[in-house]
């Protein structure tokens, strides 16, 4: 059986919520190996003067935890 972890990652774009995703699993990707899935859990932006400056996205990375066996 294998146990699943799962961790909120933000990513940011002055592109899209899409981008900024795409941000969130890369940054993740550095420390975290077999990611096997994500969820979006959040989406905001930062707005100035009527118009969105910061795409946010909020998502929850799964990877599998490896311990050694006995």
């Amino acid at each position: 059986m294998t146990a699943v972890k799962i961790i909120k990652v933000l990513g940011t774009s002055t592109e899209s919520w899409e981008d900024a995703a795409h941000e969130a699993v890369a940054q993740a990707q550095e420390s975290i190996h077999d990611i096997h899935g994500i969820e979006v859990e959040d989406w905001t932006a930062n707005v100035e003067d009527g118009q969105i400056t910061e795409y946010k996205t909020t998502v929850e990375v799964a990877f599998p935890v490896i311990h050694d066996e006995p």
